[in-house]
């Protein structure tokens, strides 16, 4: 059974938590006594009913203000798909958790209020998924219920969004007008919009194929661990332990080592208790090659017909994260799967001013900023441009004195 990874995203009070908790409350996916707890909740909504936020809202300031701060991931599956929902905050202050919770996801729900249509939040908020690369997107038009189920409202805000989809890019859009608090359109289709004849949330979601995406991902795999007992029973056993991050390796296949260039053929797959013919993206395994060369943790393993780029000086996106802003005279360390190296930041191009998408000439990058830098690296790195290959497109930046991670990196062409 495949694994759908997804996260929420909206303005505060659109209801991503109540649309989560209505999933998780529909598909019988809320233990017995979370349920007890949440119906011994203070917090009720207007009619009496009770509050479904409640499932998601894990911070004690969380409950209290009636808000989401902090990244929740919750866990629910049907006899189709498992799922692992990302549920992100919409403040402004809280940009870095929405970028860590849209890193790993496969698809991104919007939410707009029916009443409030499309906003600078949702600008905002579309921005960050436009830049994390995340190929299907799912509007949930919310709060259908206040508005007297109207279609003329829907279809507003559909042409609305659109309009800002195209300056975007984002593609493979779906429109599903909902009430999180009523249940509509959430699990079940609703007999109050009979104008809409698309799928439920759940349906979409069961349904959605994210894995073509992958399919023609270049193969990568990143050297974690070089693995040489030298006992006298694998006196000569040399392989290269690691994850496939992307594509698909099979025995025979040509591979280059990157940055060095070093070629060679794949000659064993091994995993724990047995060996493979192929080894696909996810795949946790041990190359042997047929050459004994010198490689390193931190190297990549490439195809040789599909070469990453190789450059220590590199344009990326950024997205600060520390409380103290971006310095260009310091030297911090960059990450790049298990590679870390020494860089200096050398130029801010500009930074994004993330509910206008004005493009802003600025020397300073603070908390929750975004904005495209160029970066000179110790070491060469072997990636892919994010947009393409986000499996070897992100990097983070480590400040070495505190070792505190203070961004992300979407890294986008060598200089």
């Amino acid at each position: 059974m495949d694994i759908l990874k997804f996260l929420t995203a909206g303005s505060v009070d659109d209801g991503k938590s109540t649309l989560i908790g209505r999933l998780l409350y529909d598909t019988d996916s809320v233990l017995a006594d979370q349920l007890e707890a949440i119906q011994n909740a203070n917090r009720k909504n207007d009619d009496g009913t009770v509050d479904l936020a409640i499932l998601t809202d894990g911070l004690k300031a969380e409950r209290e203000q009636g808000i989401t701060i902090d990244v929740a991931y919750k866990y629910f599956q049907t006899d189709k798909r498992k799922f692992i929902i990302a549920d992100t905050p919409g403040h402004i202050q809280y940009t870095r958790n929405m970028v860590t919770g849209a890193s790993n996801a496969d698809l991104a729900i919007i939410l707009i209020d029916a009443r409030k249509g499309v906003i600078e939040q949702t600008i905002r908020h579309s921005y960050l998924v436009s830049l994390l690369a995340l190929k299907h997107v799912v509007v949930c038009v919310n709060k259908m219920d206040m508005v007297a189920y109207d279609e003329d409202v829907f279809e507003e805000i559909k042409a609305s969004y659109l309009k800002l989809a195209s300056q975007l890019n984002l593609s493979h859009i779906t429109f599903i007008p909902v009430s999180a608090l009523r249940g509509d359109n959430i699990v079940n289709t609703s007999v109050n919009m009979p104008w809409y004849s698309g799928k439920s949330l759940l349906e979409h979601l069961e349904t959605v194929e994210v894995a073509e995406q992958n399919v023609n991902l270049p193969a990568r795999f990143p050297v974690q661990w070089v693995i040489r007992p030298q006992t006298d029973e694998l006196h000569d056993y040399r392989g290269y332990a690691g994850r496939v991050a992307s594509g698909t390796f099979n025995i025979g296949d040509a591979v280059t080592v990157y940055p060095s260039g070093t070629k060679s053929k794949i000659a064993k797959i091994e995993v724990f208790g047995g060996e493979l013919n192929a080894a696909t993206q996810g795949a946790s395994v041990t190359i042997h090659l047929q050459d004994n060369l010198d490689i390193s943790r931190g190297d990549l393993l490439a195809l040789s017909t599909a070469a990453p780029t190789i450059a220590n000086r590199i344009e990326a996106d950024i997205c600060w994260m520390d409380t103290k802003p971006l310095d260009t005279s310091t030297m911090y360390l960059i990450q790049h799967h298990s590679k870390v190296t020494k860089c200096k930041i050398t130029d801010i191009l500009y930074k994004v001013n993330i509910n206008t998408l004005e493009k802003i000439n600025t020397h300073d990058l603070g908390l929750n900023d975004i904005g495209r830098v160029e970066i000179k690296t110790a070491d060469e790195l072997a990636f892919d441009p994010y947009e393409i290959n986000k499996n070897n497109g992100g990097a983070i930046i480590i400040d070495s004195r505190t070792n505190v991670t203070v961004a992300a990196l979407m890294l986008r062409a060598g200089v």
